[in-house]
């Protein structure tokens, strides 16, 4: 180059620059780095590490050699990158939990399943496993191209020929640029009994073949909850992802005295593949600890060559699959596997292949292999047979022909001459050696032509005939089938009904008891003893409100004065014998809005809700639920109205008190409703205001209460009446006021400056 030329400086446009400069690295990095070839399933680093290891002699059987050496060789001849990326990638190679049949023998530390790395290369040896051996198979027979090496010294196969299957049983994984591959690993059994259908039948379809190739078979193992639609779209579209799970059981814990009868364990057998055990058992460890999986105690760790990872339930009386719903949902026991079949095809393109697209690309792989292989072999023969036909003409004038080459300086002109042999047999004649002549026996010359004849044969006949050569490659298949073939180690299971968890069924149900004060003040005491009110502490001029009995796994809700409702686990209450906390801890509550109720709600039940001004309405307790922290409305007051209690509902008929009058009607005539002001239970006068009001079975009556003395009501007839009607005046000696008794209703205590009545002639009056 001149100086001129040096000096030069072309203007180009930087996006055109960049566009194709970039272009070209993300074409590299697709076809040279990320993506495995569809005929040997292999990347070009793992492609030349066990070429490199061939050239190294390390087949199966013989002697380890250090993986410095091999890395050595891979870096310096075919691959120029890093030496920790070529020793990472042929560590993969040989560890029994990342690959399905690794492809190489490591002796020393390759690493574990708890996702400890390998030692360094000059510690570790290795060698060929036959599973490589198979792919690496007739490599010296032109069955594939080669290609120089990055620096031209020497050549390398472009692809191997690939005896196994190792795509689809070995799997892959890469990111490119704009694209990336997740294969996963498959049963080879599996994949030949594939193969051989298509060989048989090739219009068959995928799901076809998915009766016998299911579906993926991970080296660890697992459950792979999956349905035959959900695998069938997977597998046809080349795309999705399936879900894997642990394998797990219950383990009966035998009764030792002092111990518990019925106890139990669980044990995880088997992990999801490519997910470190040590970073579960700590994910697992960390959900006990920060009191989010409450009914596990410990867990640990009891693996050696096999998996056993321990969980010990809080109480046998827990529901191991209720465990097992909330650790799979919650940690890496149950894991998306991606599957993208995106593979580099035989035209040296990036594809998203179905799998019939991937079996059958590998099938003609191996057509070409075997044609390649035919033609090599019998190019061969032709070769032998051309010299044994001068080796022939040796044998039979063996002494004319030695004489010719102690007579002449050039003999080869002279053999060609005598007995018409062309420059290649002479030359073969001239190279025999003295002691080769003793085998130059006519009947083992032509024993030897006959059969290299009849090989010859067969190979024309091979090549001539695809149905032929395509039973050849049926037989290989059914070799390499009884070879290399194992059992499923993955289990197929269709998807378990779906368990919506809520945050009450992690929790462990253990009594208690809530203590609510007038002031919004709240805490728990474990277990159903009435509390002895002299005792609990309250702050201040503070008392208490109400009481409520429930479990740690009951949803709590409180209902304000303006009629908002709050919920909450029941476990998530302050405990102990303080003041507790106050409700504008737990909940946002806007401005002087005080609790005035309080109740443990039942989902499936159904509740009776109603005010001091005759206003009521049924709602289901899921509706009695709130899952903001600012609450929801649930009753809307009319001015001067309160809350008089919510309770379940208990039977088929209502019976409602005022201060003198009782009214008895249907329950169904009152609407179920998720929020609002409800309808008129009972026509009030303008001095009146609900007392009580219970549900009831009809058959079993009432029971009305004075205070004084208690009388059972069964036969109602004279205060039947329709919702909103007056009723009738209460029996004798309870005209003065009553209550029910039976009834579930919590009492409640109500707060100073309370709602008076609509006239503002009357306090409403309190329950006692």
């Amino acid at each position: 180059m001149t100086t001129a030329e040096a000096g030069h400086i072309e203007e180009t446009p930087i996006r055109l620059e960049l566009e194709s400069r970039y272009l070209a690295y993300a074409l590299s990095t697709i076809i040279s780095r990320s993506l495995p070839d569809v005929r040997d399933g292999l990347k070009p680093v793992h492609r030349r590490i066990l070429f490199a290891m061939r050239g190294l002699h390390l087949d199966p059987g013989t002697a380890f050699k250090k993986s410095a050496r091999v890395v050595g060789d891979v870096i310096g001849k075919y691959h120029p990158h890093g030496d920790q990326a070529s020793y990472d990638a042929m560590v993969r190679l040989a560890q029994g939990f990342a690959v399905r049949y690794p492809l190489v023998d490591g002796q020393g530390n390759f690493g574990n399943v708890d996702g400890d790395s390998a030692a360094a290369m000059r510690y570790t040896e290795a060698r060929l496993t036959r599973v490589a051996s198979a792919l690496l198979e007739n490599l010296d027979q032109d069955t594939v191209d080669f290609t120089d090496t990055y620096d031209g010294s020497s050549r390398e196969p472009v692809v191997l020929p690939a005896r196994f299957p190792n795509l689809l049983a070995n799997g892959s994984t890469g990111i490119a640029v704009g694209m990336s591959t997740a294969i996963p690993p498959h049963n080879v059994g599996e994949i030949l009994e594939a193969c051989l259908l298509l060989i048989r039948n090739p219009q068959a379809t995928i799901p076809e073949l998915m009766a016998v190739l299911p579906g993926p078979d991970f080296p660890t193992g697992g459950v792979l909850v999956a349905s035959l639609a959900e695998r069938l779209e997977v597998y046809h579209s080349g795309r999705g992802s399936l879900r894997l799970r642990s394998r797990w059981q219950k383990e009966e814990i035998p009764y030792e005295k002092g111990g518990t009868r019925g106890a139990w364990r669980l044990v995880i057998r088997e992990i999801p593949y490519q997910v470190p055990k040590s970073r579960l058992i700590e994910r697992i460890a960390q959900l006990i600890v920060s009191r989010q999986c409450p009914f596990l105690a410990d867990v640990r760790d009891e693996s050696d060559t096999e998996i056993r990872i321990v969980l010990e339930p809080q109480s046998s009386r827990l529901d191991p699959e209720l465990i097992m719903a909330y650790l799979f949902k919650n940690t890496d026991l149950e894991v998306r596997v991606p599957i993208n079949l995106n593979v580099i095809t035989a035209d040296a393109r990036p594809q998203v292949l179905d799998l019939k697209g991937l079996l059958r690309a590998w099938l003609e792989h191996r057509f070409t292999v075997w044609t390649r292989r035919s033609r090599h072999e019998l190019a061969g023969i032709g070769a032998r047979l051309h010299l044994l036909a001068a080796y022939r003409i040796v044998h039979l004038n063996i002494d004319e022909v030695i004489a010719i080459i102690k007579e002449h300086d050039e003999p080869a002109p002279v053999l060609m001459a005598r007995f018409a042999l062309d420059q290649e047999q002479a030359e073969a004649v001239l190279n025999l050696r003295l002691r080769a002549l003793r085998r130059l026996e006519e009947m083992h010359i032509r024993k030897e032509m006959e059969e290299k004849e009849a090989r010859a044969e067969q190979l024309r006949a091979l090549l001539a005939d695809e149905h032929l050569l395509w039973r050849a490659i049926a037989t290989e298949l059914q070799q390499t089938q009884a070879e290399f073939a194992d059992p499923r180690r993955t289990e197929l299971a269709d998807p378990p009904q779906e368990r919506t968890l809520k945050p009450e069924d992690i929790t462990l149900r253990e009594p208690l008891t809530l203590i609510l004060s007038v002031k919004g003040w709240v805490k728990t005491i474990r277990g159903y003893e009435e509390p002895d009110i002299s005792k609990i502490r309250f702050k201040g001029e503070d008392r208490l409100l109400q009481t409520v009995k429930a479990f740690t796994n009951d949803t709590l809700s409180f209902v304000s004065q303006s009629g908002k409702l709050f919920s909450i686990l029941a476990d998530r209450l302050p405990a102990g014998k303080g003041f507790g906390e106050p409700l504008t801890v737990l909940f946002d509550i806007e401005g002087p809005d005080p609790i005035v109720w309080a109740m443990a709600v039942e989902g499936q039940r159904e509740y009776f809700i109603t005010t001091r001004l005759s206003q009521g309405f049924r709602i289901r307790g899921a509706d009695l639920v709130s899952n903001y922290r600012a609450g929801k409305q649930v009753v809307q007051f009319k001015p001067g109205d309160q809350l008089l209690h919510i309770q379940p509902v208990q039977g088929q008929a209502v019976a409602v008190l005022t201060q003198r009058m009782l009214l008895v009607c249907n329950l169904t005539e009152f609407p179920v409703l998720p929020r609002g002001k409800g309808v008129r239970i009972q026509r009030l006068t303008k001095d009146e205001s609900l007392v009580d009001l219970i549900t009831f079975v009809p058959e079993k009556g009432i029971v009305l209460d004075s205070g004084k003395r208690q009388k059972a009501l069964t036969d109602l007839t004279a205060w039947r009446g329709a919702r909103a009607s007056r009723g009738a005046l209460l029996p004798y000696g309870f005209l003065s006021g009553a209550t029910f008794v039976g009834h579930v209703a919590a009492t409640v205590l109500f707060q100073e400056g309370t709602p008076q009545a609509v006239t503002g002639e009357l306090p409403l009056e309190e329950m006692e």
